[in-house]
């Protein structure tokens, strides 16, 4: 099968979709191609969902600009997209006298950053807002502007919105060579079949200089590292921090943090591992212990028989440890988004609104006369008041069938999430999405019927329903009473 397009993006990562939704408001047909079955599939569903305020970053650097202004531009889309965001402000925090003189580095590197609202405060001013914090704090940076979010809901916004402006994204579609035609196009070659496109945007994450390559650009090379998270249940909130606080920064990282979410839960992590393999994120017990013991230093009483999961994130460093924005210095019509490691979050909206103004003013495209500035309605249950509840059972019966017990998620939440444009296709699609599956029990009640949903809503045996991944089928099919 051959498709044709004006511009295709590959990788649907929140840069990937990001680029799509503001490709989509220009008069130029675009699609995404991601292998995996979902969007938001690899360092966006693992990483500190941190906004950053933009201290950290060399001044002058890609990551300086991009995350100044993709923090502004989260500002102005949190309502139109309806994005899950809590400016919560970040505390970075010193125990020494050497670490007080890096936080004032990082104070005059974010203001020459462009970054308002800068200040040192005393560590008695630090534990009056966050009282759980190490007596051994004496100061710390703080940063209003910076806040915490849900990445993968943001992906999906940009997501749905993109499709809702006539964007098309492909899913189970794995690239598998790109051909350049002289400056005159690409036929990029997938697993369900060939694209004929004039712009090719590799937003491919870890895989980005493989795709790179493809194109005939062998400029950068990507370097993984890993990031590893322990996640503690919404009870200990309390106990923990209410905001993001950071320790003092080291070469490679910015530490291991104690950091709340938007859905009230509270994470410690991550290290920075690096490692050959663009796809082990199997957590460690010595990653875990690195963890555990940073997290101490700012919070000594953690409360870890409170954890109650585990995970790691994979982060694409460039050999440049900048990113790499823009159109290829040697493949004409290829424009990279790569390396975009921490604060490529951040980062998204700026990045993505760099690459569509430069294809928009290359190909002489214009906004569309009739954008479509929101996404579709979702209905979230356990925020409705009563009489909303009610009237909303009353249209749909599926939402007073609650399935995930843990996080009050109904039957009709998970459908509206299948349904959905660029909807789920797979339990942690679902899971992401409503967050069914989430909380203390972490689907063991409501994983079954998630299941089952999936495959009626789908028109899938039971067998084909994935966890996650290409390859991760739950069940196997019984034959003559053996097992295929």
């Amino acid at each position: 099968m051959e498709r044709k397009a004006d511009v295709v993006v590959i990788g649907g990562g929140i840069t990937g979709t990001a680029t799509l939704a503001a490709l989509a408001r220009l008069e130029l047909s675009c699609m995404l191609v991601e292998k995996e079955p979902d969007i938001a599939a690899g360092t966006t569903k693992a990483n500190s969902a941190v906004l950053h305020a933009g201290f950290d970053a060399p001044t002058g650097s890609m990551k300086a600009k991009m995350n100044v202004e993709g923090n502004r531009l989260y500002h102005e889309l949190q309502d139109e997209l309806e994005l899950d965001i809590q400016w919560t402000g970040s505390l970075v925090c010193a125990t020494n006298k050497e670490e007080e003189a890096q936080l004032e580095e990082l104070k005059a590197r974010g203001e020459a950053n462009g970054v308002s609202g800068l200040e040192m405060w005393s560590g008695d001013k630090v534990r009056e807002k966050e009282p759980n914090l190490s007596p051994a704090i004496c100061s710390a940076l703080w940063a209003p502007t910076a806040g915490i979010c849900w990445p993968f809901g943001m992906a999906t916004a940009f997501a749905e919105n993109a499709v809702e402006n006539g964007a098309e994204i492909l899913r189970d579609c794995e690239v598998t060579g790109i051909r350049s035609e002289g400056g005159k196009g690409f036929t990029v070659e997938t697993t369900q079949g060939t694209i004929k496109a004039r712009f090719v945007v590799n937003a491919a994450g870890v895989y980005a200089d493989k795709v790179a390559v493809m194109a005939g650009d062998k400029s950068f090379s990507i370097h993984p590292r890993k990031g590893e998270y322990v996640l503690f249940d919404k009870t200990v909130q309390n106990k923990m921090v209410k905001g993001i606080v950071f320790p003092a920064p080291t070469k490679t990282s910015k530490g291991i943090l104690i950091c709340a979410t938007t859905h009230g839960n509270t994470f410690i992590g991550p290290n920075a591992q690096e490692q050959d393999s663009r796809e082990d994120s199997a957590v460690t017990t010595a990653g875990m212990d690195e963890i555990i013991a940073g997290a101490r230093k700012l919070v000594p009483e953690l409360p870890m028989g409170a954890a109650i999961t585990e995970f790691a994130g994979i982060r694409a460093v460039s050999d440049t440890n900048d990113f790499i924005i823009g159109e290829s210095k040697t493949v004409k019509g290829l424009y990279h988004a790569a390396g975009i490691q921490s604060p490529g979050l951040t980062s998204a909206p700026a990045i993505a609104r760099l690459l569509a103004e430069e294809i928009a003013k290359a190909m002489g495209a214009k906004q569309k006369a009739n954008v479509k500035k929101g996404r579709p309605a979702q209905p979230v249950f356990r925020e409705l008041s009563t009489e909303e509840q009610a009237a909303l059972i009353k249209k749909d019966a599926r939402y007073g069938r609650v399935i995930c017990r843990c996080e009050t998620i109904t039957e009709g939440e998970i459908v509206d999430a299948i349904k959905r444009p660029c909807g789920a296709r797979t339990v942690d699609g679902v899971k992401r999405r409503t967050r069914a599956g989430m909380g203390r029990c972490q689907g063991g009640f409501c994983g079954p019927r998630v299941i089952e949903i999936l495959s009626r809503e789908l028109g899938i045996p039971v067998p084909k329903v994935r966890k996650d991944g290409a390859d991760s089928y739950m069940y196997e099919e019984k034959l003559g009473g053996g097992r295929k």
